[in-house]
């Protein structure tokens, strides 16, 4: 299926085009956020083609021997609560791990087995039930809005409520369940801490702003403030380039909450599991190939390669940059001055010359990058 636009012929790509070998995350280079599971993740990704950047943003620390802890489960003990809310399984696992090491473990078991146990998302139901316990109610989009519009319906006037943090207190809830007349008791099981190794972080700052990273992963809130805070005085080129050029895929609404406040669009899968992130960016990032018809060949742009009539060609920064440029303005001729723009700074036009006759060589397509004499290059009808 094919339309006009400028010059050559742009092709929309067909169902079985994305089922040939060259489909999937072939191509694309993913950047990966999370600390905690993120080999599994890379190697999801990994297995459907892409390249994978791994720079974590956060990393959990354990506080099992922390006095707040310690204090929030005998306070939980001497005043138990009407209601608890496991925000994480590994939150819930941990809480039952101290509590087991302090001599608490029973009495505290005996506590939650009379409370109304809300468990945020599947994880922290599976960890309620692990624990011999039964969950009461669980929302749909796993968010903690829901939770609070729940417990304001149902009534919290007068009552405890135990609120398992997901890694930093978060005052927005205490306050809202507090305004409704609860009594909150905030249970801190883990904490975020920055990365031990910042670099990785720093350079994946410098590859999404540079043009260089195709789709970035978030599995915790946490992260999407990292990454910002990581960028420093280029936070803004980094939230630009978020909103525009990269696909941002969320594992749920409640990590995507700090992206739409800096009106980043965001891809989620309906199941908040890696399997189902993964299955999304599949289907989201190859919609957003550019594909024409260039010289009698089927061509289509994918974040470091190109795909010509079916088979992937990887291509160098320099060389794709310039094709991108090309591809934007398909049928016109852009000056060597005009390609300058494209390619990282400090390049010159002999730089164009040479990341054109690399792009030549990569692709393999004799006729595919057209040089029109004293004016410059252009992918031609």
């Amino acid at each position: 299926m094919t339309d006009r636009t400028g010059g050559a012929r742009r092709t929309v790509i067909t169902a079985a085009a994305l089922a040939r070998p060259a489909a999937s995350l072939s191509g694309y280079t993913v950047g990966v956020t999370s600390d905690r599971r993120r080999d599994e993740l890379a190697a999801l990704l990994e297995s459907r083609g892409a390249r994978v950047v791994l720079a974590p943003a956060l990393r959990i620390v354990p506080i099992a021997d922390d006095a707040e802890l310690r204090a929030a489960t005998r306070a939980c003990l001497a005043t138990p609560p009407d209601i608890v809310l496991v925000s994480t399984g590994i939150g819930m696992r941990g809480w039952l791990e101290a509590a087991e090491g302090w001599g608490l473990a029973e009495p505290l078991r005996a506590v939650l087995a009379r409370a109304y146990l809300i468990g945020r998302g599947p994880k922290a139901r599976a960890a309620i039930r692990s624990a011999g316990l039964t969950d009461r109610w669980s929302p749909e989009g796993e968010s903690y809005d829901e939770v609070i519009d729940h417990l304001r319906a149902r009534g919290v006037t007068g009552r405890t409520v135990a609120l398992q943090l997901h890694g930093d207190s978060q005052p927005e809830y205490r306050e809202a369940l507090a305004a409704a007349g609860a009594r909150v008791i905030e249970v801190p099981v883990y904490r975020w801490a920055p990365p031990i190794d910042s670099a990785p972080l720093a350079r994946l700052v410098d590859l999404i702003t540079g043009h260089l990273v195709d789709a970035v992963t978030f599995t915790a809130a946490p992260a999407v403030h990292a990454l910002l805070s990581a960028a420093g005085p280029a936070a803004e080129p980094l939230v630009e380039a978020l909103r525009t050029r990269v696909l941002v895929a969320c594992v749920g609404p409640v990590t995507a909450a700090p992206l739409r406040r800096h009106d980043i669009p965001i891809v989620s899968p309906s199941r908040a599991r890696l399997g189902a992130l993964v299955r999304t960016i599949v289907e989201e990032l190859p919609k957003r190939a550019v594909s024409l018809e260039v010289a009698g060949h089927a061509l289509t742009l994918r974040g470091h390669a190109a795909v010509v009539d079916g088979d992937l060609k990887p291509l160098a920064p320099a060389p794709m940059a310039v094709l991108r440029a090309l591809a934007a303005a398909p049928g016109r001729v852009l000056s060597r001055a005009a390609l300058l723009h494209a390619l990282p700074r400090g390049a010159d036009e002999h730089a164009v010359e040479m990341a054109v006759a690399r792009l030549r060589a990569g692709l393999g397509a004799p006729g595919v990058i057209q040089t029109v004499v004293k004016r410059g290059y252009r992918l031609p009808n």
